[in-house]
């Protein structure tokens, strides 16, 4: 059975740092990505890494994705946080490798995390 499962969510203040981890269970995946969803918005796409790595121009510069293959975890290093970063942040994976932007690509979600980011 598959499961994505973040963590690392949490409170921080405008300019602070957090780090989200997602452990994929069940399978590996070539490509994998992060989404976001602030209150009374769609999900929107963040970054994602596969066979290259794509970011959304909001965040570029500022956050980082990455992978530990031994550990089967994706991470999302975010920096320089904003309070429009607020919301609550997705892992996704997708059978392929190419890094798709839109949502309908990936085939498994996580639950997850809350991050929020206080002017």
């Amino acid at each position: 059975q598959v499961q994505l499962v973040e963590s690392g969510g949490g409170l921080v203040q405008t300019g602070g740092s957090l780090k989200l981890s997602c452990v994929l269970l069940g399978r590996t995946f070539s490509a994998v990505g992060w989404f976001r969803q602030a209150p009374g918005k769609e999900r929107e796409f963040v970054a994602a890494r596969g066979s290259m790595t794509v970011y959304a121009d909001s965040v570029k510069g500022r956050f980082t994705i990455s992978r530990d293959n031994a550990n089967n975890t994706v991470y999302l290093q975010m920096n320089s946080l904003k309070p429009e970063d607020t919301a609550v942040y997705y892992c996704a994976a997708r059978r392929g490798d190419f890094p798709h932007t839109g949502l309908q690509y990936y085939d498994f979600w996580g639950q997850g995390t809350q991050v929020t980011v206080s002017s």
